[in-house]
């Protein structure tokens, strides 16, 4: 479901974007200037962007993958958007890694489970509670519900950070 989402999101994007960009070029009003033209600009520097490497432990079931999201502000990891990356893990001697690149410097979360079954979704029981082992960022805890963007939260500079997360 989270891969369908995020697929859908960025098609919506690539439609939305022509859209504006001819609706922000409407709404430009030209100017007459006596003044020199300006030199032309610098090419922006590129944005500063680290590794971020991703280690999965506590896994009990050596079958199925990790299936995690990376989430860059709280509304998305609430629901309200898309996940700016997501990956699929394999277990090998009971650890999975991955190592994401290229997000820029800024506040993130991970939302991931362990799909033992191999169905790609979280199998959750009649009542709605997961019976896949699950995790968050920080090894935030959830009470009665996912654990909160506060405690899943966390930076990412310009050198590589390292989220440990133990799989329950």
């Amino acid at each position: 479901m989270m891969f369908r989402t995020l697929a859908l999101a960025a098609s919506l994007v690539t439609i939305a974007t022509p859209a504006l960009a001819a609706r922000a070029v409407k709404t430009v009003k030209p100017t007459i200037s006596a003044a020199p033209a300006p030199a032309p600009a610098r090419a922006p520097a590129p944005s500063a962007s680290a590794k971020l490497d991703v280690r999965f432990t506590g896994i009990q079931t050596p079958k199925g993958p990790i299936m995690f999201v990376v989430f860059d502000s709280e509304a998305a990891y609430n629901g309200q958007g898309a996940p700016v990356r997501a990956f699929v893990a394999t277990v090998k001697d009971g650890v999975a890694t991955q190592s994401v690149e290229g997000l820029p410097a800024g506040r993130y979360a991970i939302k991931a489970f362990h799909d033992i079954d191999g169905d790609g979704n979280m199998t959750a029981n009649p009542f709605g509670m997961p019976v896949e082992p699950f995790a968050f960022s920080n090894n935030a805890k959830g009470d009665m519900g996912p654990a909160t963007w506060a405690q899943a939260a966390f930076d990412i500079g310009i050198t590589p950070t390292i989220q440990t997360i133990e799989i329950k």
